[in-house]
């Protein structure tokens, strides 16, 4: 009975997990010319949730998704970070509020420039909110580590 109940629990809370994480991230690398890269933070939506910019209007209901990246003394990093994706300008007239967000995926990308012919690695992390037409979620962080060669 014991390992039924536990059974029972632990599908419960991994049901509970998954409605809670509607994000879901991946890392990779691109490599370019002259040891360049681009670096694809991109994150998947589940339906019916948004994904907030990096930019936000004055009136934003959401925290703007910010990235930080580790220092690497091997790596130059080129501009700012990118969005690729369908921006979505989101105005409620009753509450007065507006979000900049995607919905289903947005692919975040950043260009490094390598100092030299090395192996290393890009890392850092993102600070994310998620909301759907109900409720947001609590801010989270995700760390990540793409590999460069």
């Amino acid at each position: 009975m014991k390992t039924i109940l536990a059974t029972v629990f632990l599908f419960g809370v991994m049901s509970v997990s998954a409605q809670l994480n509607p994000i879901s991230w991946s890392f990779t690398s691109k490599k370019l010319a002259n040891g360049n890269y681009e670096i694809h933070m991109t994150a998947t939506i589940d339906k019916g949730w948004h994904l907030y910019s990096q930019t936000q209007p004055e009136d934003a209901i959401a925290m703007p998704t910010t990235f930080s990246i580790t220092n690497n003394p091997l790596i130059e990093v080129v501009g700012k970070i990118k969005e690729e994706g369908k921006l979505e300008k989101f105005h409620d007239k009753e509450l007065e509020l507006s979000a900049n967000q995607y919905s289903k995926s947005v692919n975040f990308v950043q260009t490094v420039k390598l100092k030299g012919k090395v192996k290393t690695n890009f890392s850092g992390s993102v600070e994310f909110q998620t909301c759907d037409d109900k409720k947001c979620l609590p801010p989270k962080t995700v760390n990540f580590k793409v590999a460069l060669d």
